[in-house]
């Protein structure tokens, strides 16, 4: 492991896309703000551990997962999808050319 000492505003790079900056040092807690492309994801280790058990079918617990117990339902029913408005376009823009009158 490599261990680094940086200050308030101070920035580590990870290869040529993934910045982590210090934000905020307060006691023992330090604020990391952190810049990557969008295919990186970027997760708490709680979190990204959570996923994949979850992507592997586990539970912490051994107990089946949210997604396991929704698909093992016996009834089967669900709420409808949520219905998103359409994206809205703008008309096009008056044409410069003049109309026969």
């Amino acid at each position: 492991m490599l261990v680094l000492s940086r200050q308030r505003d101070e920035t580590i790079m990870i290869g040529d896309d993934v910045e982590i900056t210090i934000v905020d040092i307060r006691g023992d807690k330090v604020r990391l703000g952190i810049s990557a492309p969008p295919h990186i994801a970027v997760h708490r280790k709680e979190v990204y551990e959570a996923i994949r058990r979850e992507k592997q079918g586990q539970s912490k617990d051994g107990k089946p997962t949210a997604v396991e117990s929704l698909a093992n339902r016996k009834d089967k029913t669900h709420a409808p999808a949520v219905q998103t408005p359409a994206a809205q376009t703008p008309p096009p823009p008056p044409s410069s050319e003049k109309q026969p009158t």
